[in-house]
């Protein structure tokens, strides 16, 4: 019987993933854990984010698109410049979203949702994230 090699598979049980703080967001409103590559550097990556609630994102775009699964909780999530939470799409563990480059959206999970929501995301970095609105910040309590 052959035991695992680690060098060959990588494996992070959920107790051991290192989540961070989304730099410039709320305590308890965005949190970060990097799997694989980085974001701001070049090539493929893969990423968690937990979402709590009462916590959206303000419209904001990327220049690379970004491939997202919802791993638990519910995402609500919309398109545009305007930021409408009302219309929100609400997905749920298994819902599948492309986000394209260049095209602003927002994200996040309405107050009163019982728990955060996962989203597992991968993409080409880097991401260059821009916001819509500059002079506002990143987030939206709603």
């Amino acid at each position: 019987m052959s035991k695992i090699n680690f060098q060959q598979t990588q494996v992070v049980l959920p107790e051991s993933i290192k989540w961070t703080k989304q730099e410039g967001f709320p305590d308890f409103s965005l949190e970060n854990a990097s799997l694989f590559g980085d974001i701001d550097g070049g090539g493929l990556y893969f990423s968690l984010l937990r979402w709590y609630p009462g916590y959206m994102s303000a419209p904001h775009f990327y220049r690379t698109d970004r491939i997202c699964v919802v791993v638990s909780g519910t995402w609500w999530v919309n398109s545009g410049a305007d930021f409408d939470p009302n219309n929100c799409i609400p997905t749920t563990p298994g819902s599948y979203i492309h986000r394209a480059a260049g095209t602003p959206h927002y994200d996040g999970v309405i107050a009163g949702a019982k728990e955060p929501t996962v989203i597992a995301i991968c993409g080409i970095a880097p991401v260059e994230v821009g916001l819509v609105d500059p002079s506002q910040p990143g987030w939206r309590q709603v």
